[in-house]
């Protein structure tokens, strides 16, 4: 992708522009940031999804009474008799991940790939009826909010009070501040950086909003993956050596920690980051392995003259010595790095791209198709 060139996405201006200007910044409203856009999945198809098992689906309701909001929260799988009926008001369909589930929608999804790919997460599709939503809230992440059909109002603001109204099953700020106020047709599209309060209200019904959300990791969760996959080589890296001390005298204190073991420990640690390239190798594998929920079905073998595709499940990265897919790394250099790259980048390989991998790439990339990692084309 060429970051400097304008896009209708993004109001006109080029991804390098928005990146600096916007992005972790401020928020950015953009009129027919795709014109004449229309649902890529039915309704219908939406709430097929929600009915299964392995598709994550929740469902917002909201009462009044005696005016008092009272809000509840249900988690899918749904059978449709299970939804509300469409001319029921105030009742949101969320269904998480549909990237993973249609082509189209994955398509989509990887027109944001101007913002690196270990960084976005999935699209999400909001279902409302008439004044449906999900109340007022902040994410810690960024968002584009893009309306698919009907029409939704949303009411933003920079909220420097983030405290929640307590007992409520949904997350809603106590004391939301709205600053501006919007009503997004289809094709518009609202970006929100990260604690960006804002409200988004069906107006009228039959309201689908596809919501691209990143992935922005807690530092302790990180920290903890981190730590697994490195105890995963650890008996390798630091070797089978006992402890010993010789040298012990006799204590008079026997509850008292050796200093020579905690020695002992923190070398044995070292040792395992010794290698320069083990945090960077367990961050790849990390960042790529799939949800937990995601599976794949087995492929065919490719046969005569073939290209390759990743499948719409597949996450690949790459750093400098490694290429890494679906949580596992491997190792690449000189011409296969430079193809397995562009694989990565481009999701795809032609032909004639393959047939100048070595044997050895090109059994990688046939065992990717068998695992139904990657198709054949």
């Amino acid at each position: 992708m060429d970051v400097k060139q304008t896009l209708p996405l993004l109001g006109g201006i080029s991804p390098e522009v928005f990146m600096k200007r916007y992005w972790h910044k401020k928020p950015l409203l953009v009129r027919q940031a795709i014109p004449g856009f229309a649902p890529l999945l039915a309704r219908s198809e939406l709430f097929e999804l929600a009915a299964r098992e392995e598709v994550e689906s929740r469902l917002v309701t909201l009462q009044r009474q005696r005016g008092k909001e009272a809000w509840s929260l249900q988690h899918g799988p749904f059978a449709r008799r299970a939804l509300p009926a469409l001319k029921t008001p105030e009742w949101t369909l969320l269904v998480q991940g549909v990237d993973l589930h249609s082509d189209a929608i994955h398509g989509l999804m990887n027109r944001f790939r101007f913002i690196p790919d270990a960084r976005l997460d999935d699209l999400m599709i909001s279902y409302a009826s008439d004044g449906g939503g999900v109340g007022p809230h902040f994410d810690n992440y960024d968002v584009f909010l893009l309306q698919a059909q009907g029409q939704r109002r949303w009411r933003i603001g920079r909220q420097q009070d983030l405290s929640l109204k307590p007992g409520m099953p949904v997350k809603i700020l106590a004391n939301f501040q709205p600053e501006q106020e919007f009503v997004l047709e289809p094709g518009d599209m609202l970006y929100l950086p990260p604690h960006y309060a804002h409200d988004g209200v069906a107006v009228g019904g039959d309201c689908m909003t596809y919501s691209i959300g990143f992935r922005s990791p807690k530092a302790g969760e990180l920290a903890q993956d981190l730590l697994q996959r490195l105890a995963e080589d650890a008996a390798e890296a630091v070797g089978d050596t006992f402890y010993r001390d010789p040298r012990q005298p006799a204590v008079p204190a026997p509850a008292a920690m050796p200093a020579a073991m905690a020695r002992f420990a923190r070398q044995a640690l070292q040792q395992v980051l010794k290698d320069p390239l083990a945090l960077t190798r367990a961050l790849g594998e990390t960042l790529s392995e799939p949800k937990a929920h995601v599976w794949f079905e087995a492929g065919a073998v490719p046969r005569g003259r073939w290209g390759v595709a990743l499948d719409r499940r597949t996450r690949m990265l790459y750093d400098a010595h490694h290429v890494f897919i679906n949580g596992e790394s491997y190792r690449a250099s000189g011409r296969d790095a430079t193809l397995m790259h562009q694989l990565a980048d481009q999701r795809g390989l032609g032909a004639a791209e393959v047939a100048r991998a070595s044997a050895d790439a090109r059994e990688l990339l046939q065992a990717w198709c068998e695992d139904g990692w990657a198709h054949a084309c």
